[in-house]
């Protein structure tokens, strides 16, 4: 029976996915936590360690898991979902030749021209600052390409189902830093303890790394490391490399100008990196658990035309409808209780509540295209396992150059215009990037409607998830006025957990009786 005909199991290896990369995500926020303890919310440190680790992480970026995922596991997948498995292994080993030649070249180029770039992406920052950022870079830009590699081994596993290592693999890299932090100790200078981190990030890489080749090898018997570009099917990868590289260069360049536009505030670059990593949150537990589950599977099917695209319209509703349950709800958090998330994670220390408050607006900003951008990664999922990569790459680069545009005048006039600080046009630039990504989705969507027809999520569901979300987040909100001081993780804790448990039970009261009703049982 065609693969594409077998009506799949929907939510198990979107599980894994979510479990593996909530693992991290619970390790990226211990880390979080001291790195922002010790090196602060508005210091030279904070502001050189965030742009310097923003340089290299172009390789991952251009190089990485997002690359690999619509490039390599499309063609990987289907030959192996064909039997082919000795040319799977083939095409695995190119890909590993062509990434490490190609990534050692740019870490050697990184390291020579670190002094360039740090004045390039940290143009309005101050001398000091862009002193320390220079070796910083320097020491960076080698666990960058350990890291490339490490989506390379990501790519293997995920085309053979084997989410959760994967995800749950860069515990080890924030483990190291953890430690590099609490082992150096608050009475190490803020100078010293940026580059203690930045060494213990390489040991991270390495290990991260390391910790998935025995995997690997077993997987793929038929390994075998050599530039084979004659085989068609590395060609296919590299000419699919091709879009998607150009895509993920323009998503960079974004990035880059954020910076350039955070740069002149005193502690912009800092705020807007420990902020973004707040927003990643429920982009990668709910967006790319899903999309990134979903690709090796719509890579996979086989059948008639119309069997395919039945099947792809069953998989994306179905993935939707999941990313939506979980992303509506966050934004309402970000929206009306960040102060309490940002102070939960990053305040400590040296990390102040002014801090929090400031951070607060930023991840407000970002939450006006979360949900946009979490279903727009599986709506260009699915046109990767068309083995389409031209079509996202051309609305990639609308958006790129709408949030280019709107998040200028937003950092640099918005804030004068309205009578308010400088720092909070970094707020701004989170929000103008939010609504180039619906702009961004809404394209992505009626171009693929045209492909494979419509995919429709439900009016009334989205509703019931909206008021849901709003509802409770409201009554969050009231709980928190009436607590009195307390330390942030307990004032967390106290607001957030009654959230998340009235969201469920309007949201869904269905799935609450069923659970109440096995426990009695």
């Amino acid at each position: 029976m065609p693969e594409a005909a077998v009506k799949p199991r929907r939510g198990g290896a979107a599980s894994l996915v979510f479990a593996g990369m909530l693992l991290s995500k619970i390790a990226g926020f211990v880390r979080l936590h001291y790195v922002g303890g010790f090196l602060g919310g508005r210091s030279v440190a904070a502001d050189a360690f965030n742009a310097a680790f923003r340089i290299p992480n172009v390789l991952q970026t251009l190089f990485g898991e997002g690359v690999l995922s619509a490039s390599f596991i499309p063609v990987y997948a289907g030959l192996r979902a064909h039997g082919r498995e000795e040319e799977a292994g083939r095409v695995a080993g190119a890909a590993f030749a062509i990434l490490a030649l190609v990534t050692s070249g740019l870490t050697l180029l990184g390291i020579l021209a670190a002094p360039v770039l740090v004045h390039l992406i940290a143009y309005g920052a101050s001398e000091p600052t862009k002193r320390l950022a220079i070796p910083l870079v320097r020491i960076f830009f080698p666990g960058a390409a350990l890291l490339v590699m490490s989506a390379w081994c990501l790519g293997i596993l995920n085309s053979h189902r084997r989410f959760f290592l994967s995800y749950s693999v860069s515990v080890l890299w924030n483990l190291a830093i953890i430690a590099a932090a609490l082992w150096s100790g608050l009475g190490t200078g803020e100078e010293e303890m940026a580059t203690r981190i930045a060494w213990a990030s390489v040991v991270g890489s390495a290990l991260q790394f390391a910790a998935q080749l025995p995997t690997v090898r077993s997987l793929v018997p038929d390994l075998r490391i050599a530039l084979e570009t004659h085989l068609e099917s590395v060609r296919t990868v590299v000419r699919n490399f091709g879009p998607v590289f150009v895509s993920r260069g323009v998503v960079q360049i974004s990035a880059y100008i954020d910076s350039v536009l955070a740069s002149p505030v005193q502690g912009g670059m800092a705020m807007l990196g420990y902020t973004v990593n707040l927003y990643t949150l429920p982009v990668s537990l709910f967006g790319m658990s899903v999309s990134a589950s979903e690709l090796p599977a719509m890579s996979s099917a086989v059948g008639t035309e119309t069997e395919i695209a039945a099947y792809l319209r069953g998989r994306l509703a179905s993935g939707l409808r999941r990313i939506s349950f979980f992303v509506v709800p966050s934004v309402a958090a970000f929206a009306i209780l960040g102060d309490l998330i940002v102070a939960a994670v990053l305040q400590n220390r040296r990390f102040t509540a002014a801090d929090s408050v400031w951070g607060w607006g930023i991840l407000a900003g970002s939450a006006v295209g979360l949900l946009a951008q979490t279903q727009g990664r599986l709506y260009s999922s699915t046109f990767y396992a068309l083995k389409d990569t031209r079509t996202p790459l051309r609305f990639a680069i609308i958006r790129i150059a709408l949030t280019a545009l709107l998040g200028y005048v937003a950092a640099r006039y918005l804030p004068g215009w309205l009578g308010i600080d400088a720092k909070w046009g970094i707020a701004g630039l989170t929000a103008s990037a939010g609504v180039s990504g619906w702009i961004e989705f809404s394209l992505l969507r009626h171009s693929l409607k045209g492909r494979i027809g419509a995919v429709s999520v439900g009016v009334a569901y989205m509703t019931r998830l909206w008021i849901a979300a709003f509802a409770a987040a409201a009554v969050a909100f009231a709980i928190k006025l009436t607590l009195g001081a307390h330390k942030p993780m307990i004032e967390a804790a106290i607001t957030l957990g009654p959230y998340a448990l009235l969201y469920l039970l309007l949201a869904d009261p269905g799935q609450i009786r069923d659970f109440l009703k096995r426990r009695a049982q």
